[in-house]
């Protein structure tokens, strides 16, 4: 499992306050913990706004690839800031959070990832606005995968999210990512499949119990990233045991080293 910490955010109060304050041991031991965690990759979002954000952006990628040896995941919708983060960017090929199928969009990332390593977080979000069901998911897939492999963008560098909503927005929303995410590993089999799964428990009650049992099934339908909070121990066990029993564990070799080092507990 390819697991994307998400927690170094500005739209969180604590994150936002060392951002303004450039409090850089905060977002230091943010960025180490999550490494130590289990996180694959350290998003960096900012979350402010225009010439702002790109030098909050730089900020964060500045001391944060200082602490880990993972890459991070440049998270921004302005293009000129994950420009700018590219540029003073030194550590192993980053994660771009994110490209959509919305015309003006692809145009202001594709260059990036066309000139740089650099893998890419593909949101199923078009022209349109955001889909409804599963059909519009998969419609806006065929047409942004395609757009990237024909750019010559390789599969496994490709991260399709199939955009989690709130469960509480729609008794369906659930049942709309999990078909999604099944009819995606049968059509783009070399492309990872991620996406933000604690969306799905927002505004309901025991928020961690429908984040695990969701991750969990997501994982059975084909999931093999995710954009988490590797701080939760409950959910990284629970992937772990959900990767075994869904024959993506041989031998079970990741469970028993996670049981060895008391990550099950």
């Amino acid at each position: 499992m390819i697991i994307i910490g998400e927690l170094i955010n500005g739209t969180r109060k604590a994150v936002a306050a060392a951002i303004a304050g450039h409090d850089a041991e905060y977002i230091a031991k943010l960025a180490r913990d999550q490494e130590a965690a289990g996180a694959c990759y350290i998003d960096c979002n900012a979350g402010t706004s225009g010439d702002k954000e790109i030098e909050d952006l730089v900020w964060l990628v500045q001391v944060v690839q200082q602490e880990v040896s993972v890459p991070l995941s440049l998270d921004s919708p302005n293009p000129a800031a994950l420009e700018r983060a590219l540029e003073i960017y030194t550590g192993p090929a980053p994660l771009i959070n994110s490209i959509t199928a919305e015309e003006e969009r692809i145009k202001q990332v594709l260059p990036l990832l066309q000139q740089t390593e650099s893998s890419v977080i593909a949101l199923l979000l078009g022209d349109s606005g955001m889909p409804e069901g599963v059909a519009q998911r998969l419609a806006n897939a065929e047409e942004l995968v395609g757009y990237l492999e024909d750019s010559e963008i390789a599969p496994d560098r490709i991260y399709i999210d199939p955009l989690v909503v709130p469960l509480g927005t729609n008794h369906e929303a659930g049942t709309w990512v999990l078909d999604t995410i099944l009819a995606l590993r049968q059509s783009f089999r070399e492309c990872h499949i991620t996406g933000g799964l604690s969306n799905i428990s927002y505004g309901m009650p025991n928020r961690r119990l429908l984040n695990r049992v969701f991750a969990t099934m997501c994982v059975a339908r084909g999931l093999d990233s995710a954009v988490i909070d590797p701080l939760d121990r409950e959910l990284m066990a629970s992937l772990v045991a959900a990767e075994a029993i869904a024959g993506h564990d041989e031998w079970c070799m990741n469970y028993l080293q996670a049981y060895r080092e008391g990550r099950l507990e």
